[in-house]
């Protein structure tokens, strides 16, 4: 017996997850997701040769993907968060680290987003476009965003969430204080604290020489923030680091934030060049950016577990030379199912993510000796007032 397009058995898998009254448009959702993951592709163009109807034209193909991504009725609250909740559903009750980020497009849009580490990459939580010609965005334009993952998150995780400079608003720190999630951001060095022996000061004034460290401890930062500073002196880094942390400051603070950088930075890089060249889309519409950016999360999401299913079953071999895993889950999962469409072998039954968080892939030595070295101070300084 043939097996179904891939379409199909998308369709079949997450008919158990999306709500009855949201099933109107399942078949032409999964009809796209099947179409991206196999073209590897944004632009709704190299979409048609994976699409049904077979005797449509071209043209009336884009129109059919037009209305869809129009449709103010495809949201993710519908159709990606379904498939989200079943596949985090192990990590209930665990310790999760998520990211906040802004990315640009075309320099006319910003996209922001919320996302989960998770071996050595990141998967979006919740996002939207804004059409804001800048990537510094203020708490309100944001706060929806953190509000959108926080429903679509396990019971009872404990959360810590990192971001950059960009996102150096007591609005942000007040929110997650008020949700007991921790957090670790890096400051820019003009913000002023006050330590505990009352003195206000720049942080500048509290960076350390090079290659050197400074736990600087409790402060009050914009106006009634109570948080721990660590400065430091990063050897290899352009700019000296200070982070601002619900945590006590110690060395495992600059650990914790330079886990950002293999996160959320390489899952932009996913959208733009490694995987789906969303610059390629042709599209300007903050709303429909949205929509599209929702089927990339929907597409990634898939293939990264399918990813992780060809590791777990200790088929990683079949597709990547490495010795160790030299690929992403993203990459390794592409391929896959490229290989089953290939070979018209059958979709697997999607699993959820394992609550061990995977070491990140290594295309070579020097990256895997990279991620391995450890950053030394030549000396460590911790305030006492």
């Amino acid at each position: 017996m043939e097996t179904p397009h891939l379409y199909r058995q998308l369709q079949d898998q997450l008919r158990q997850w999306v709500q009855p009254k949201d099933q109107r448009h399942l078949q032409g959702f999964a009809e796209i997701l099947g179409a991206i993951l196999q073209s590897g592709e944004a632009c709704l163009g190299r979409w048609i040769p994976y699409l049904s109807h077979r005797d449509c034209g071209a043209r009336a193909h884009m129109g059919r993907l037009s209305y869809f991504l129009h449709n103010p009725q495809i949201t993710a609250e519908r159709y990606y968060e379904p498939i989200l909740r079943h596949l985090l559903s192990a990590f209930a009750g665990e310790a999760i680290l998520l990211t906040l980020d802004t990315s640009m497009l075309w320099d006319r849009f910003c996209l922001i987003e919320v996302c989960m580490a998770w071996g050595g990459r990141s998967f979006t939580l919740a996002q939207v476009v804004l059409e804001h010609g800048s990537a510094m965005v203020g708490f309100k334009q944001y706060r929806p965003v953190l509000e959108r993952a926080q429903q679509v998150l396990p019971p009872e995780v404990k959360v810590t969430l990192l971001a950059d400079r960009g996102f150096e608003h007591g609005g942000l720190m007040r929110w997650l204080n008020k949700q007991s999630w921790d957090w670790a951001i890096r400051v820019k060095s003009d913000l002023l604290v006050t330590t505990t022996d009352g003195r206000t000061q720049p942080v500048e004034s509290l960076f350390p020489p090079p290659e050197q460290a400074y736990l600087v401890g409790r402060v009050r930062a914009l106006d009634d923030i109570d948080a721990h500073l660590a400065t430091a002196n990063v050897p290899g880094a352009q700019d000296t680091w200070a982070v601002l942390s619900s945590r006590a400051a110690s060395l495992q603070t600059f650990a914790l934030y330079g886990q950002r950088f293999g996160g959320i930075e390489l899952h932009f890089k996913d959208y733009k060049s490694a995987a789906f060249d969303v610059l390629d889309s042709g599209l300007r519409d903050a709303n429909v950016l949205t929509r599209l950016v929702m089927l990339l999360d929907c597409a990634y999401l898939i293939a990264l577990v399918v990813g992780m299913m060809l590791v777990k079953a200790g088929q990683r071999t079949r597709l990547d030379w490495h010795g160790d895993r030299g690929l992403s889950f993203l990459q390794l999962g592409l391929r896959e199912l490229a290989r089953l469409c290939y070979e018209r072998l059958p979709l697997p039954i999607l699993q959820a993510f394992p609550k061990s968080n995977p070491p990140p892939a290594c295309a070579s030595r020097r990256k895997r000796d990279a991620l391995d070295c450890r950053i030394e101070f030549s000396k460590v300084v911790t305030f006492s007032y």
